[in-house]
């Protein structure tokens, strides 16, 4: 705005509940880009590991559709020096999670990317000697295309529901697709990596990120593109040692300007 440069109306997206909240998409289905106009996005993250002020950007799939998961296997509970006089789901819940594990191994194509981990177990006896009458799983399910998007979650309630089911047991599956796959436009992807090494002098070829990002609800309404830019060394996103680096600030705000210039260029 200080040098009022381009010709156009420019949408500065202030969204709330971007960690795990789903504020990306809440915006989208209140009808944001059609009440403003908005015919591109553009959006940066901060990232520990590339050199301050750098960036790094990629085509196509580039975070992960993030899922989440809880399954509450149920037995019958019983004392722990009766194992016969139970059915435990303890010894079920080991066999499933086990299972889930072949999801990637033997289900999804070698060549294609998928993250199955449980991350908590919670049985309902905290006590020595009692087999629990229930166990609680928790987890995530991380892919980057739609197919293996399906195919993973078709598997995970068929392993949760039959494998429970051969061991006595019951299992309740509620399985959330939370975000889906985000995917950088061709053309937008492109114009922003030409806009960083106008800005920076170079823009490298980013991995592929498991993380889940909500900007994905945007790009699957509007053509536009998600970049990186550099931190430098130090703790990475999301660790209590993590600290934001000042330096990259002109970097990132000279990308965001100079994207605007290029696309909506002053007349005459």
């Amino acid at each position: 705005s200080e040098t009022r440069n381009f010709d156009g109306t420019v949408v500065v997206i202030f969204q709330p509940a971007e960690e795990g909240g789903g504020g990306g998409k809440e915006m989208c289905d209140d009808g944001m880009m059609a009440r403003w106009g908005i015919q591109e996005v553009y959006g940066m993250h901060n990232w520990p590991g590339l050199p301050t002020g750098s960036f790094a950007i990629r085509e196509g799939s580039f975070f992960a559709a993030t899922d989440l998961f809880e399954v509450t296997i149920t037995g019958r509970g019983g004392h722990g020096a009766k194992p016969q006089e139970t059915i435990d789901p303890t010894v079920t819940a080991a066999q499933v999670i086990t299972m889930l594990q072949t999801i990637a191994s033997r289900n999804v194509d070698p060549v294609e990317n998928i993250v199955v981990s449980v991350t908590s177990i919670e049985s309902s006896s905290k006590a020595f000697n009692v087999i629990p009458q229930s166990v609680h799983l928790k987890g995530t399910v991380r892919t980057l295309s739609n197919a293996v998007h399906d195919l993973a979650e078709s598997r995970f309630k068929a392993i949760c529901e039959q494998a429970s089911a051969a061991m006595g047991c019951m299992a309740d599956v509620q399985y959330q697709r939370n975000y889906p796959v985000m995917v950088n436009h061709p053309e937008q992807t492109a114009f922003a990596a030409e806009v960083a090494k106008a800005v920076s002098g170079d823009c490298d070829d980013a991995p592929l990120v498991m993380g889940g990002e909500d900007f994905a609800f945007m790009l699957e309404e509007r053509p536009g593109a998600y970049i990186l830019v550099g931190n430098g060394d130090g703790a990475s996103v999301h660790h209590p040692e993590y600290n934001f680096n000042d330096e990259a600030i002109p970097a990132g705000c000279s990308w965001l300007a100079e994207v605007v210039e290029r696309r909506l260029p002053a007349a005459g």
